[in-house]
């Protein structure tokens, strides 16, 4: 079976299914991503493009996202075309098309089938305005975000199935389109993400943290409002005021990954910063950390504070659930299709910043730090989105459409499965 697969930051959601599939060596496994030095795959081919132009000043504003997909999916097709010269064909092809990269992979591969991953679909409502602080939505705003679903309309039309990893976000798409839409996770290792070994964590300060520490938890790509930033910073103000053994740690960078970008020249971390009184001896910014060390760090938290508008749910968030860790989350969707209050977790108002402090001095005046809240979060990860329970399911998708089965029987499977680990049945 010849496969291309598809992201412009290598590896993506398919580290996991590329490696399998490059281990049959009756497999041919290409991946297609923009420059990404050392990544790589074994026995997987990467081949990268680079988009070299953006679009211009003049563009109109509603068309700016369009454009660039436009461009990018350029780019493929030209790689695409090369490799079809080179003779080879891939009998399916495996992306994520959410930048549109792939607008004209059927003008070159017009019989291969095409399993895209549908992660979001942009609406004048939910996530966008979410935020009390910002400004409220115009017709005008609601029009260009209704355009930039141009290019996921495209992608709809022309896929011969897709995923989305939650029903929230299958959910976001045009009704018309579930039925050929599979909800399905990535998957978490549930093999390599476990609860604690009994090692602390030294941090670069020289701090030495064990699991039994007073440690709160903050884990997000970027510190920025749709993760729910300022009201984490608010929250670790009061939470060391009240609690003076207490150490927080926050892993992330200071980009801007969804949501518009701070006003002036700081970053949301100087702005909270400066609004916030924290005693730093106890507060540590570990900025990006390698995955070992992200594990090491939900290893020894007490409480794990996980914040979002109703958007993309975080892979940080499962994998902390899997490192049984105490999690109080915003009662938002798509968190409350995976954390119910109270059964394995504890849930908050996002906007509500003492309600997060509240929940801290409840972990820890409790005997045992709520431990079956936290089993209960990891097993909700293992019953439901363990990579053991969802790979299967995602490489028969894959092989069905490589034989040309559309629809395919595994998306009966998928449903099947889905039905069976219903969590929260009334």
């Amino acid at each position: 079976m010849r496969v291309l697969f598809m992201h412009p930051n290598m590896p993506g959601q398919y580290k996991h299914l590329a490696r399998i599939l490059a281990e049959d060596t009756d497999n041919e496994v290409v991946f297609l991503t923009k420059p990404k030095p050392g990544i790589e795959i074994p026995n997987v081919k990467k081949v990268e493009y680079t988009v070299s132009r953006e679009p211009e000043e003049d563009t109109h504003r509603y068309l700016i996202t369009f454009e660039r997909a436009i461009f990018a999916s350029q780019e493929i097709w030209r790689v695409c075309k090369k490799l079809k010269e080179k003779g080879f064909v891939p009998d399916v092809i495996v992306g994520h098309l959410g930048w549109g990269d792939g607008l004209y992979l059927k003008e070159i591969y017009p019989d291969t089938p095409v399993l895209a991953l549908m992660e979001f679909f942009y609406g004048g409502k939910g996530d966008v305005g979410f935020l009390k602080d910002e400004e409220p939505l115009t017709s005008d705003d609601i029009c260009r975000i209704k355009t930039r679903n141009g290019h996921h309309l495209f992608n709809l039309t022309y896929c011969d199935w897709a995923i989305s990893p939650t029903f929230f976000q299958r959910d976001r798409h045009p009704e018309i389109f579930w039925p050929k839409i599979s909800v399905l996770h990535d998957g978490v290792d549930t093999s390599d993400v476990t609860p604690s070994s009994g090692k602390g964590l030294t941090l670069p300060n020289g701090v030495n943290l064990q699991k039994h520490d007073e440690v709160v938890t903050y884990i997000s790509r970027n510190f920025e409002p749709y993760r729910g930033f300022p009201q984490f910073m608010r929250a670790a103000q009061e939470i060391q005021k009240r609690r003076p053994n207490c150490h927080i740690i926050m892993v992330g960078q200071d980009g801007i990954s969804y949501g518009k970008a701070p006003p002036g020249n700081k970053t949301y971390r100087q702005m909270m910063m400066e609004e916030c009184d924290l005693d730093m001896d106890r507060f540590h910014f570990l900025g990006y950390l390698p995955h070992d060390k992200m594990k090491l760090v939900m290893k020894i938290s007490s409480a794990h504070i996980y914040l979002t508008v109703p958007f993309v749910l975080s892979w940080s968030m499962m994998e902390a659930m899997a490192s049984e860790c105490l999690m109080i989350v915003s009662d938002t969707e798509p968190v409350r299709e995976v954390i119910r209050d109270r059964h394995n977790g504890l849930m908050v108002d996002f906007f509500e910043h003492t309600q997060i402090a509240d929940r801290v001095d409840e972990v820890f005046a409790h005997p045992d730090r709520m431990l079956d809240l936290r089993k209960a979060a990891r097993k909700t990860i293992v019953d439901r989105y363990s990579l053991d329970k969802v790979l299967d399911l995602h490489l028969d998708l894959i092989r069905d459409l490589a034989e040309g089965k559309c629809p395919p029987p595994a998306a009966q499977k998928i449903i099947d499965f889905n039905k069976a680990t219903e969590l929260f049945k009334d």
